[in-house]
Order: structure tokens, then sequence, then C-alpha cells
């Protein structure tokens, strides 16, 4: 088999199939509570389905233990509940599929698009396109190891990556385009721990879901050209992608689980919901903090308008409908 990697070609995905019914998802990680950052993605992607008629699943990306916090998955279902983001269907966890994830990645190896890999962390971690890296992200790995397989050395499963530009339509931030060798290089399927990496998963995941359109984080852009890469090597639909303004602290950070952001309060699910669709620029009726949740959920869907945020990429946490949605709980 020839080595499809040296390929220049442009790849470009985003158009949905119009036969096909709408058919979104939001899929937490259970590595906290629900925080407003992840309430923008719930409620976009949820707005998103019922706008164009379609189903709404929820998905427990629940694949990193060392990452996740007990209890937290019942957390965050609970509070979809409390602010009536009711979903389609079951609940998938990630952590029930690892027979599925196998199997793609079989198929993967047996067209010859992975390879073992043994370079540490640290390792790759001196390289210079890995210098400026922000932490957790994927460190780039260039083609070909540092240092060979010893028999016997635990060993991650890496993408062998083709060197072309992928190119995609998203329907917040426009035309995107990356070349994921020279971006990020040959990327890991499985880690050397045994547990499946994110990108593999939801491809997979995504697939047997009947997903058509992903609605997610600004901060997941970049890996949209590696999850399109998978769909095509493994011969699965491709999807449409609209990714949406990330919330930031005063700095400009990334509200985030991992850094321990505020959870939401448990006080007023109608006041936290107004309080999105306020950052997402819907310009919700003063005083809708005090309908039900029910109530708003009338006025978002008969009002939802994305093109209010398009090309927005992040905003800032502020104004006080925001601040009182939000409360610290270390607890």
């Amino acid at each position: 088999m020839s080595d499809a990697r040296s390929s220049s070609a442009t790849a470009t995905t985003g158009t949905a199939d119009p036969g096909r019914p709408y058919r979104g998802r939001f899929a937490p990680t259970p590595s906290g509570p629900l925080h407003f950052g992840s309430l923008i993605a719930a409620v976009g992607s949820y707005l998103e389905a019922r706008t164009r008629d379609g189903e709404w699943l929820v998905r427990l990306e629940d694949l990193d233990p060392p990452r996740e916090r007990p209890g937290a998955a019942d957390a965050i279902l609970g509070t979809l509940e409390r602010l009536e983001l009711h979903w389609d269907g079951p609940v998938l966890r990630q952590s029930t599929r690892a027979d599925a994830y196998q199997a793609a990645l079989d198929r993967l190896a047996a067209a010859g698009l992975t390879f073992r890999c043994a370079c540490s962390r640290a390792q790759l971690a001196t390289l210079p396109e890995n210098q400026r890296r922000d932490p957790g992200d994927e460190l780039f790995h260039p083609r070909g190891c540092l240092l060979p397989t010893v028999a016997g050395t635990s060993t991650a499963c890496r993408f062998k990556v083709p060197d072309r530009e992928i190119e995609f339509m998203d329907r917040v931030q426009g035309r995107q385009t990356a070349n994921v060798a020279s971006s990020v290089g040959e990327f890991v399927l499985r880690r050397r721990d045994g547990w499946y990496a994110y990108q593999l998963a939801v491809v997979v995941d995504d697939a047997a879901q009947g997903v058509t359109d992903v609605v997610r984080g600004a901060d997941l852009l970049a890996s949209t050209p590696r999850q399109i890469l998978l769909q095509e090597a493994l011969g699965l639909p491709r999807l449409t992608y609209m990714h949406l303004p990330l919330a930031v602290d005063e700095s400009g950070l990334k509200l985030s689980k991992s850094d321990d952001a505020p959870a939401l309060s448990r006080e007023s699910p109608a006041a936290q919901v107004v309080a999105a669709l306020e950052f997402l620029r819907q310009a919700p009726p003063a005083g809708l903090g005090h309908a039900s949740p029910g109530e708003v959920w009338q006025w978002a869907t008969a009002n939802w308008r994305p093109e209010r945020f398009e090309g927005m990429t992040r905003g800032p946490v502020g104004g006080t409908s925001v601040r009182n949605a939000i409360q610290e709980d270390r607890q």
C-alpha cells in the first residue's frame, strides 16, 4: 500500500447532507460540576437542535479516570435536568465503549495507518515546536519517533498523519484550513496507559450515534482537522461544525473544570440560562430570568440567532446576570 501521507490534496468538509435529519449532542467530561463555560456549549447545542427540529443527545466523555471526580457525572446530569435541558434517548458513557474503539483501531492498523510509539511527554517537550504549547495541549510529534521502540516497553498508538491541508467551513468561525502534520504531527489514538484518546473516541461515537452536527466550544476548533482525518480513514460520514465563543475570566483564561471554575449556582435555573443567552448576544428581554425555565426555552427557540456571535471566539464573563448565575462551589 502506498503511503497516503505524501498527498498534497485539500480535504473539505462542513456541508451536511440535507437528507439527513439533524442530530446534535452535548458531550461533557465529568472532571467537575457543570460551570458557566460548559453551560454555553449546552445551551448553544440544544438550541441548534431544537430550532432545526432535530434530536439532542447527551454523552459523558469519561475516558480519563485521573481527571474525573467522583459523582461529577451524576451532578452534571442533575444540573441539566434542573435547567430543563431535556435530552433524547439514553446517555452514552464512553467508558462502556472500549470494544468499539479497539475495532476502529484495528481497522486503522490493518490499513497501515498506525504505529507504536514509546516517546515520553518529557522527551517531546524538548522539541522546538513544543516550547510554546499551552498546558494540557497535545504535544507535537514529528514523523518518526525520537528513539527506537524497545521490546517490552509500554507504547502509545499514534496515527500516521498525511501531509496535506484539511479545510472545512465552520458555521460560526468561517472557513478553516490546517495541516495537521505541521501543527500537531502524529497524534495519539491510544495512550501508553491503555486508555483510548479523545480524538478516536469522539469520531467513533459521533458516527455510531448518527450525529450530523457538532456544536461545541472554540477551544476544540483545532481538534476538528484531526477528527476529519480519522473520519476519512475510517470511511465515516463528515459532519457540520459550529464552534461557539469561549467564556474567559478577567485574565483572559478559559473557564475550565480543570482550573476549578466556579460551579453553576443551585438557585435560579432560568436566570442561568438567560445569562448564557446574554453571553451569546441573543438579547433576552428584561425580566426573563424571573420566568420558568420552560418559558425561557420557549423564548429562546423562537428567537435563536447564531449570526449574532458570528466570528466571536471568546468573551469575558461580566455583567450582573452572569455573576449571579455562578458561585464558588469548592465543597
